[in-house]
């Protein structure tokens, strides 16, 4: 059977999940009558709630005598590593492109990796059945974006297709009949090229390990292409290490192909197949699987350095060991490593003392993804602020992470965000130009630094309409300091249940992060204060009852709705002497000394 294998790329919320829905459908890979759930590439519980891929996964299709191999990517940069990866599994790229926001920022960091490695992407404009689509603009800006990246002749001559995948068509005009995806199924067989593996059929069997899963019948399974010769059930395999060492020998137990939405046995793998191994007992991502007498390793991508880091410690609140089953910091540290080996964007360091841990990764939404799963697996843990990672330069001089953000706002808005980013966050204003009736794109080169929390005030700034999106730039020299958080915060003096009457007496010293009836402990953080300094309050403080009634004197006390952070948030929002606590049913905000006393002398010291 002839083979084809191609990744989906494209920025966030472009609609590739959807439309690999459409390709499944269309194809035949699901019956008349079976039931399939939305998005159904999308299997994780988070990726279900979010609306967003997470991790890659692969699908495939047949259509007319050809197999067609298919992998769904992520859009967000945070999971840049995912899409890095996956591409040296492929020989084209499917990019797709929303018809009305045109190429933004992810879809700039994907397209160059895919012209980098020398793949001839083919254009979707997607959702071009949108009123405010312009998809002749959108294209001129595809090609625009191509020429920047450096793409060769060969791909500055792609092929384009108008489409819209909720619908399931796709068209070579923009007015064509609008029936179903054969134009793209046939596109992708005719572009794209067949596996050049196939030609290295007879050589010894290579393999390079690109995503780690786990089965609980199985247990560990690799996934790849098969770059040289075929490999047979049952045979026995050795894993290299990138720089050649001999890691372990393994029997392959199964080898599982992607057949629709499942993974079927089959009996042997062909060059150019993508498969997943099961057997290994150590072998990991960027590991090559190869015959017992190969003895190179297969060259793995390099994978673009983490920018930020955050602390993984024990929870050591009053309240610890009450919500999570796993509080010790050897189950955090075997959880965090096992985390390390599926994901290579994020690296792990022990810290001194060993109760707390450095993860080191792409972004916010990466870490509270790590830490979401983690807490509903049942950990407990504190989490501190996140730091931006610097590097020395050439001259000795210090370099820190800026990042190229893209913002969609209403004209409004415009001047409060560009005074935030190049005000108090050290950005620079790079382009400023109409994005359709009443609507500005703003795009700057900001520090991650200056980015840390900056998205719940950028929400605030723009009613919740702007929409902003960042990717890596470039590694420039220091900007100096940024200011951190402009408000101080309610800090409780003592331990006990909240009471709804010392509260309702609090409200007007600043917002409350809890409401009446919930635990609190001394040194937790209970509310923004409305002044810049710290504020020790007692919350726990009850009506001196007499026994004189009157109407006016006694009214209810009626609370103010407290204001709910969620993960991210929260994560943003702290300073650097505060943590957050995290369990599988709350999220605290707390100070890392708990003791006022203690807090002043670390104070005194720091300063």
């Amino acid at each position: 059977m002839d083979l084809r294998n191609i990744a989906i790329i494209a920025h966030v919320d472009h609609g590739k999940t959807t439309l690999v829905d459409e390709l499944l459908k269309q194809s035949g890979a699901f019956r008349a009558n079976q039931a399939v759930a939305e998005r159904a590439m999308d299997s994780n519980d988070l990726e279900r709630e979010r609306g967003i891929t997470i991790l890659a996964k692969c699908t495939s299709v047949e259509w007319k005598g050809t197999r067609i191999n298919i992998v769904d990517t992520p859009g967000h940069a945070d999971f840049g590593g995912e899409v890095e990866r996956i591409l040296s599994m492929v020989d084209g790229v499917v990019l797709l492109v929303d018809a009305a926001e045109g190429p933004m920022p992810q879809t700039k960091f994907v397209t160059s990796k895919a012209l980098a490695l020398g793949l001839r992407p083919i254009v979707v404009l997607n959702k071009v059945d949108k009123p405010d689509a312009e998809p002749d603009r959108a294209l001129d800006e595809v090609f625009d974006l191509f020429a920047n990246l450096g793409a060769n002749d060969d791909q500055l001559d792609f092929p384009h297709l108008y489409a819209s995948g909720r619908s399931g068509w796709a068209d070579t005009d923009l007015d064509g009949p609008r029936k179903d995806l054969s134009a793209l199924y046939n596109l992708i067989v005719n572009h794209v090229p067949r596996p050049r593996q196939l030609a290295h059929k007879d050589e010894p069997f290579s393999m390079l390990a690109t995503t780690l899963s786990a089965d609980p019948f199985l247990g560990r399974l690799l996934t790849g292409r098969v770059e040289t010769g075929t490999l047979k059930a049952g045979a026995t395999v050795q894993v290299l290490s990138r720089v050649g060492q001999k890691i372990e020998q393994f029997r392959v137990s199964k080898i599982l192909a992607f057949r629709g939405l499942a993974q079927a046995p089959v009996d042997e793998a062909v060059a150019g197949d993508i498969v997943s191994l099961a057997g290994m007992a150590k072998a990991t991502v960027a590991d090559t699987i190869c015959a017992l007498a190969v003895e190179d390793p297969l060259p793995a991508q390099p994978i673009d350095p983490p920018t930020i880091t955050v602390t993984f410690g024990i929870n050591d609140s009053p309240l610890a060991g009450r919500d999570g089953s796993k509080v010790q910091s050897r189950v955090i540290r075997e959880r965090l490593m096992k985390e390390s080996e599926s994901n290579v964007a994020i690296r792990i360091q022990d810290t001194p003392g060993g109760e707390a841990f450095e993860v080191a990764g792409r972004g916010e939404l990466q870490m509270g993804v790590l830490i979401e799963n983690m807490r509903r697996e049942g950990f407990e843990l504190s989490i501190s602020r996140p730091q931006v990672l610097f590097r020395e330069g050439e001259k000795g001089e210090t370099l820190e992470p800026i990042e190229e953000v893209t913002i969609d706002v209403d004209d409004e808005f415009s001047g409060a965000v560009i005074e935030k980013l190049t005000g108090t966050r050290k950005g620079e204003l790079v382009e400023m130009k109409a994005a359709g009736v009443g609507k500005t794109r703003i795009v700057a080169h900001v520090p991650s630094r200056g980015l840390i929390g900056y998205h719940g005030e950028f929400l605030t700034d723009t009613r919740g309409t702007g929409v902003l999106n960042r990717v890596f730039h470039e590694w420039s020299p220091h900007k100096g300091p940024i200011p951190g958080r402009r408000a101080g915060v309610l800090i409780s003096m003592e331990s006990g249940t909240s009471v709804a009457y010392a509260l309702w007496n609090l409200e007007e010293r600043g917002k409350m992060f809890i409401g009446a009836q919930e635990p609190i402990y001394e040194g937790m953080i209970i509310g923004e204060h409305s002044r810049d300094n710290d504020l020790e309050v007692n919350p726990l403080k009850g009506k001196k009852l007499t026994n004189v009634r009157a109407s006016g004197t006694d009214e209810a006390v009626r609370l103010t709705t407290p204001v709910r952070m969620s993960l991210e948030q929260a994560i943003a929002y702290i300073d650097d002497d505060e943590l957050v606590e995290v369990t599988p049913n709350a999220i605290r905000l707390r100070k890392r000394f708990l003791d006022p006393h203690e807090r002043k002398r670390q104070a005194r010291a720091s300063a």
